[in-house]
């Protein structure tokens, strides 16, 4: 305990710190610039131009708080499955959570023609593909639970889950071959991810879903550091390993699964911020990684947005792009780096 209150508490500190600036610069820069006075002044609502208020709390605060939540999220199921897996290339998306839900966004907008005009109509709205997301991902996740609870092998998971994702994937190619240039149009521009599609009321439900994984990951902090000692030394201790298993799998899923179906599959950053914070916090104890991991994504996330923004121009650029274009290198670095991560 004190060493969390003393060598960790300057990185917390700076981390917290940017988290702040970050959120209020990604408010203040777009298409319209708002200054940073004027940014904090919409809070109150004592802007000087209302139109600013408008622009700040119906668009770019719901975007910020979606970025967020999306940043964190994916670098806490990182961090889970990287753990879990005791493989530094595992992914929130291993378990072909993020497959599934793109499958169900597939079979709602390619298969759209199949229904007749007023149900396509209802089925490819936003909440229509929010839902088949939701219930694409939330199959995949039970068929993985009911693997895992008869499976008792990590690494068999793990590769169950990499043929989910296989499965799904030729599923949505079938679909896309029969579907029209519309069609695949929209399905491709889901899968460059949006952060700026959301509503009040659809963070709200996103919120909830968030906070669920995020008290599964808490409860799973001191079985997360057994398990990185090995699976015969968590017994030792009288640990469940199914168990303990199960709710990793879990908070994972509903992180992850709720991310894809709110802002779309968005690559890497959930690879790459576990990484990024152990090498700034050069510590293998959850209970540090955790939060930190939190505030990292947050940063991430908020930064990439940024750049996809553009500031001061009209033109958005696909924010699963950005994520690549940041992730990627950032885990070939590290994997040049150090031949052996830090676990």
């Amino acid at each position: 305990m004190e060493q969390t209150n003393t060598v960790f508490k300057l990185p917390f500190m700076i981390l917290s710190i940017l988290t702040v600036v970050c959120f209020l610069v990604n408010i203040s820069f777009g298409s319209v610039y708002i200054p940073l006075s004027q940014t904090i002044s919409t809070f109150t609502g004592s802007s000087e131009v209302e139109v600013w208020n408008v622009i700040v709390m119906d668009y770019r605060l719901p975007k910020a708080i979606t970025a967020i939540l999306v940043g964190s999220g994916l670098g806490i199921s990182g961090l889970l499955m990287q753990t879990l897996f005791r493989n530094p290339l595992a992914g929130p998306f291993v378990l072909g959570i993020s497959s599934g839900a793109s499958l169900g966004v597939a079979i709602i907008v390619l298969g759209s023609g199949l229904f007749s005009i007023s149900l396509a109509t209802v089925l490819v709205s936003k909440w229509g593909i929010i839902i088949a997301a939701s219930l694409g991902s939330f199959l995949v996740l039970l068929a993985v639970l009911a693997i895992s609870s008869r499976v008792r092998d990590t690494m068999a998971i793990l590769i169950i889950g990499l043929m989910f994702g296989s499965i799904t994937a030729a599923l949505v190619s079938v679909l896309s071959y029969f579907s029209s240039a519309e069609q695949l149009q929209q399905y491709i521009f889901w899968g460059f991810g949006n952060l700026s599609n959301l509503s009040w009321n659809e963070i709200l439900i996103f919120l909830v879903i968030y906070l669920t994984g995020l008290m599964l990951s808490i409860i799973s902090i001191k079985n997360l550091n057994t398990l990185l000692l090995g699976d015969r030394y968590a017994r030792s201790l009288g640990i469940s390993l199914k168990q303990s298993r199960l709710i990793i799998i879990l908070a994972t899923s509903l992180l992850a699964g709720g991310i894809t179906a709110f802002a779309g599959p968005i690559a890497f950053v959930g690879l790459a911020i576990p990484h990024l914070t152990r090498q700034l916090f050069k510590t293998s104890n959850h209970k540090i990684l955790l939060p930190a991991v939190i505030l990292m994504g947050a940063i991430v996330m908020l930064l990439c947005d940024l750049v996809a923004q553009v500031p001061s121009s009209e033109l958005t650029l696909p924010i699963n792009a950005i994520t690549a274009l940041v992730g990627a290198p950032v885990v070939i670095w590290i994997l040049v780096k150090q031949r052996k991560m830090m676990f």
